[in-house]
């Protein structure tokens, strides 16, 4: 009887400190409402396209990767966003840290033979961001003799250096928020990378009537969603999810959300898209 008794009060002791293995939440299957929970990679920096403000995300990435994750059978409340930069991409896909990738990553034969990309779910290009009341920078070949802003390590401004304007003055930066704040103190002309993302940090409330795009792109970015190599099941339903979202009217509905305000005119013929890559 006594042996009963201490065996009961021990395993209400291990109840008690939780650790009784009815329930592990760390199992595929044991999100919040029951459902799987999944990982899902975004840039923390961008607003407009994937910003992250305390425990708040937003951007046209990050509604895509709500809207995607739904259809593919993740509530909202079991997604794990996290930080995806550029340089770690391939390698977060490749340790199954992240599921899929939805972070202005564009597809590249390049990157093809590290990872697999559903989509196209957004097609931008390079562009520069001016004050609101600019009049003589027009497009990269107005930029002869001006400051243009480069993030350090970035090809962006190089590539308009190459390109365009052999006289353009680099002034690097250590991200894009900085060179935005030189830009409104007049310390640059110009800011370079992806109109998609100059959009976004115009649009912000801070920034509204300081700052627009020139609406004159010089490259094609299209950003698709990243996947582990060789991952063609996910990568045909993301494919039929991103479908329906166009299908459906949500893809614009988001896009009008996340970069309306800033007066962004996306290519009409890929945006929304009408195809998407095949998966292999």
């Amino acid at each position: 009887m006594r042996q009963r008794i201490i065996a009961a009060l021990g395993i209400a002791g291990l109840a008690a400190t939780g650790l009784v293995a009815c329930g592990d939440d760390s199992g595929s299957g044991s999100g919040s409402g029951g459902g799987e929970k999944i990982t899902i990679g975004i840039k923390y920096d961008q607003p407009g396209i994937g910003l992250k403000e305390g425990t708040n995300y937003t951007g046209m990435d990050v509604d895509v990767a709500k809207y995607v994750a739904k259809e593919l059978g993740y509530s909202e409340d079991n997604i794990t966003f996290k930080e995806s930069p550029s340089a770690q991409r391939e390698t977060l896909l490749a340790n199954g840290q992240v599921k899929m990738i939805f972070a202005s990553y564009s597809i590249t034969d390049a990157r093809k033979e590290k990872v697999s990309f559903a989509g196209p779910y957004l097609t931008a290009g390079q562009d520069l961001l001016v004050k609101a009341d600019n009049t003589d920078i027009t497009g990269p070949d107005a930029l002869n003799g001006k400051k243009l802003c480069s993030v350090t390590g970035s090809t962006s401004a190089q590539k308009v250096k190459d390109k365009f304007a052999k006289t353009v003055q680099l002034q690097e930066y250590d991200g894009y928020s900085k060179c935005v704040e030189a830009l409104g103190a007049g310390a640059v002309d110009a800011l370079t990378t992806d109109n998609t993302i100059l959009a976004g940090y115009a649009s912000q409330a801070a920034n509204q009537g300081k700052f627009k795009v020139v609406g004159k792109t010089f490259s094609t970015e299209r950003y698709g969603v990243g996947l582990k190599k060789g991952d063609t099941e996910t990568c045909t339903k993301v494919n039929d999810a991103l479908k329906k979202m166009v299908d459906s009217g949500e893809w614009q509905k988001a896009f009008d959300k996340n970069l309306g305000p800033s007066g962004l005119k996306l290519d009409a013929a890929t945006n929304p898209p009408k195809t998407f890559d095949a998966c292999a």
